[in-house]
């Protein structure tokens, strides 16, 4: 039961997420329907990830103390990885949704399945019996993911309103949102050297105040439409 509340208040913070993305969402919305299915994406994408981290950590020899083996870890196993299986449902089924409509689309679509990836993950924490974990992943891992999703999102946003240029900004939101992600997990692995972790809460938060910008940019272009 402990685990079970433990997972609830993990899983409120991704919650409040979802619920402040769809009241942002209010200039030609999509249905209700779709958002949920863009998180239940996230949760398929988690999967994924699972499956392919696995997968390539089989054609790895790299030892756990190494500083190769921890970049490999941070920008490919989590970086690279995570976020390209985000991608593969953003671009490969919600971009071509109907109702993927303008550019705010992209974010609001990004964050569902950002939102649904980090629910999944917290309940293999909970799993594990990681209480201390998701108690440290309200305030570090579901506002990063939301961050990289927002960053993902308007490059792919971008795609959709200019499709002349699609591939430069759907390269562009996968890049750096990869990027990003993998610099994040990076610093925050150096437990073996004193406070240096702590260069991972200055990524994290440079990227909210992106985010925080690119959203409101999205915002300004609907009003001015």
């Amino acid at each position: 039961m402990d685990q079970i509340i433990l997972f609830i208040l993990a899983a409120a913070p991704c919650i409040g997420i979802i619920c402040f993305m769809y009241l942002k969402n209010t200039y030609k919305p999509s249905p209700t329907k779709y958002l949920i299915l863009s998180v239940f994406y996230g949760v398929l994408s988690f999967c994924l990830a699972l499956g392919l981290g696995l997968l390539i950590r089989n054609y790895t020899e790299a030892k756990d103390g190494d500083l190769v083996y921890q970049i490999i870890h941070a920008m490919v196993f989590v970086g690279v990885i995570e976020e390209v299986s985000k991608f593969v449902f953003l671009r490969g089924l919600v971009y071509y949704n109907k109702h993927f409509t303008q550019a705010f689309d992209g974010i609001v679509h990004s964050v569902m399945i950002g939102m649904g990836f980090a629910l999944a993950e917290n309940f293999i924490y909970m799993l594990m019996g990681e209480g201390g974990s998701l108690i440290l992943r309200m305030v570090t891992a579901i506002p990063a993911h939301a961050a990289f999703a927002v960053i993902m999102g308007y490059f792919v946003g971008e795609a959709k309103v200019f499709p002349s240029s699609a591939k430069l900004f759907l390269g562009m939101g996968l890049f750096f949102a990869a990027f990003a992600h993998g610099y994040y997990d990076f610093f925050l692995l150096q437990d073996n050297i004193p406070g240096l972790w702590w260069q991972s809460f200055t990524a994290l938060l440079i990227a909210i105040f992106i985010t925080n910008n690119a959203i409101k940019l999205r915002e300004k272009e609907i009003e001015m439409s």
